[in-house]
């Protein structure tokens, strides 16, 4: 890519497109093209037709997606597998009727099997039946992925995808309806945190700046407590308690999302789908195959649901007390991606978790 090349960013409002944003505008990429919501409807086919016709981006980062942790994901599901698939089928179609040179698909480490070997090699899709909690959303993102694949096979086109990890990091979700585990536990427990400290006036800013269910800061404290103690946060004459979902020990591995922001400008700028192929050919039957071009995004490092909500606990100080509700599904148990296709390439992380969670909850409070 050239410094001044036309480079359209999809979702460039959210958790991932905001930090591959900023990460091209830091490496001197100056024209981006990118549409909110509000003036570009992904999932309206003329729509996004008539805005490839008109801006004629040469290269696109697909990091649009309707997204939700696993209360999200099990409750929405018709919307999950509707959505990214017609996001997906748009742009992707899109991008290939008006030659884009280079598409960048980013998908998610769900795509892989429930019982996938640890660490998840990306040759393990498809061998196996997916988690059901998000079984619409791994499916939509596995079809986005081999569409990019057979469309490189059939046209020609250069269109690379990652699986990036759980992520977290600036401009991430906090709504305790659709958040993931790691933002919803920095809110919870800062929430449980201002309540153990009787703290009205913290309690009410947060809530005013991003309400829940209807509840905001000038509601009255009945219905505050009552919302605080539907989302797990319940006060009692000795202490607060914050109840969490599972049992807490499902092992999870988190990136920094400015990280994986860095990773997928690297590949960009480093890797075409013709560098994939000759590492992803098979042969069956004398018949030539190419399947798992994808590259996973992560650490390779991991942690339980329980250490992380001690670690964000101890970040941010509660001294309460954190039950974990076992009648509540846990998700898959593990989810540790196998990076080393990227590391061999060059490129690791740089933000461990530690410093990640505190990094994290400066920008909440911000």
């Amino acid at each position: 890519m050239e410094k001044n090349s036309k480079i359209y960013v999809a979702g460039h409002l959210g958790l991932v497109g905001s930090a591959i944003t900023k990460n091209l505008k830091l490496k001197g990429y100056d024209n981006l093209v990118s549409r909110s919501f509000e003036e570009l409807d992904l999932t309206d086919q003329v729509a996004v037709q008539q805005f490839f016709e008109e801006e004629k981006p040469e290269y696109v980062i697909l990091a649009a997606a309707k997204v939700g942790g696993i209360v999200a994901n099990n409750t929405y599901r018709g919307q999950f597998i509707y959505e990214n698939l017609q996001i997906q089928n748009n742009v992707i179609h899109q991008s290939y009727v008006h030659g884009v040179k280079k598409l960048l698909f980013l998908g998610s480490t769900c795509i892989y099997p429930k019982m996938a070997p640890q660490p998840m090699p990306e040759d393990c899709l498809l061998t196996d039946t997916l988690e059901y909690t998000n079984e619409p959303y791994a499916i939509a993102k596995i079809a986005g992925l081999k569409m990019c694949e057979s469309y490189n096979l059939q046209y020609g086109t250069n269109f690379i995808s990652v699986m990036p990890t759980n992520l977290y990091g600036p401009n991430d979700n906090f709504n305790l309806e659709t958040s993931h585990v790691l933002p919803a536990m920095v809110r919870k427990i800062h929430l449980a945190n201002a309540l153990e400290d009787n703290n009205w006036d913290v309690i009410r800013e947060d809530l005013n700046r991003r309400p829940v269910e209807g509840v905001n800061g000038e509601s009255q404290e009945f219905e505050i407590l009552a919302m605080l103690n539907k989302y797990g946060i319940e006060q009692t004459e000795e202490s607060v308690t914050l109840n969490l979902w599972g049992t807490g020990k499902p092992m999870r591995e988190f990136l920094w999302s400015e990280d994986m922001a860095d990773a997928c400008v690297f590949l960009l700028e480093n890797r075409d789908f013709a560098d994939v192929v000759e590492e992803s050919q098979g042969e069956t039957a004398g018949t030539k195959e190419v399947r798992n071009t994808h590259i996973n995004i992560g650490t390779g490092k991991e942690i339980t649901i329980r250490e992380l909500s001690e670690a964000i606990q101890n970040e941010i100080g509660f001294k309460g007390i954190i039950e974990f509700d076992v009648t509540k599904p846990d998700g898959t148990m593990r989810k540790l991606t196998d990076p080393s296709k990227l590391h061999k390439l060059g490129w690791k992380h740089r933000i461990e978790l530690e410093e990640g969670i505190k990094l994290m909850y400066e920008h909440y409070l911000k």
